[in-house]
């Protein structure tokens, strides 16, 4: 069954998979530091990959002389998403962004590989440093308690949070405050939410730009925050003050989740 091409379903599609161009793929001699540019996919949707045909760019540029110049293709499928390997000679990989070195391998040739991860990264061999872009899927579905899975189509959560992943910590992290002390006014710094989960064994190597990442993740993709006018969330802290607000206001992080986090120091 042939794939869809990347088009326009129209103005009520639902997109379940994003790719983000990494700034080595988007760079321009006039724009030195642009931002991450996204392909949005619908299910049955796909996007192409490589290094295109001279002036026939495609949907994800990889410009080095060793990616094919049609070297695969990205498919949104519901919830998750396949990645075909068109290359006759190269294994692609796919890490799991929130695993400890967690990844599945495509071989040449490998058509609609499932990859069930929700944030990945997808890693060609190139010439020189390896080509990669970003991978998510943030839709993620999952069934309700008492509810016979066999009856209809299971509910999509307007906000589907998985609680192993790094930016629930983060956001659990910038919540513990309030949630300890609905009183308190305090939200973290991105300073003191480092430090905290930094206790933890699978964050014992979180860097500030990460954590950072994982903030932009939750306004952009998770909560979908609208910006305010100016295409800014106001003040400085302003992102993770309506992080927090939103989180709390519909329950998305509770008291039972402060057990993830390393115990609290009592100074």
């Amino acid at each position: 069954m042939p794939v869809e091409p990347l088009t326009i379903w129209g103005l009520f599609a639902v997109t379940t998979v994003i790719v983000q161009l990494s700034d080595a793929v988007v760079r321009r001699s006039d724009d030195p530091r642009p931002e991450p540019r996204l392909v949005r996919l619908s299910p049955g949707q796909s996007a192409e990959f490589g290094r295109g045909k001279p002036g026939t760019p495609l949907p994800i540029p990889l410009r080095d002389p060793a990616v094919s110049r049609c070297a695969g293709q990205v498919t949104a499928v519901e919830d998750y998403w396949r990645l075909s390997n068109y290359s006759a000679e190269a294994t692609y990989v796919v890490e799991n962004l929130e695993g400890a070195g967690e990844h599945i391998r495509v071989a040449p040739g490998r058509i609609g590989a499932p990859v069930p991860f929700e944030l990945s990264r997808v890693i060609l061999p190139a010439a020189e440093n390896p080509m990669e872009f970003k991978v998510f899927a943030p839709q993620h579905a999952y069934t309700e308690a008492g509810c016979d899975s066999s009856a209809g189509e299971p509910t999509t959560s307007p906000f589907s949070l998985n609680p192993t992943s790094k930016y629930f910590l983060v956001l659990l992290a910038l919540c513990e405050p309030r949630l300890r002390s609905p009183s308190s006014a305090a939200v973290p710094g991105v300073g003191e939410v480092l430090e905290r989960l930094r206790g933890l064994p699978s964050c014992h190597d979180l860097t500030r730009s990460a954590l950072n990442y994982h903030i932009d993740y939750l306004a952009d993709t998770k909560l979908r925050l609208r910006e305010g006018p100016g295409g800014s969330y106001g003040e400085a802290g302003g992102k993770r003050e309506r992080l927090v607000s939103l989180a709390l206001r519909f329950n998305l992080v509770r008291e039972e989740h402060l057990a993830l986090l390393p115990p609290a120091v009592r100074r």
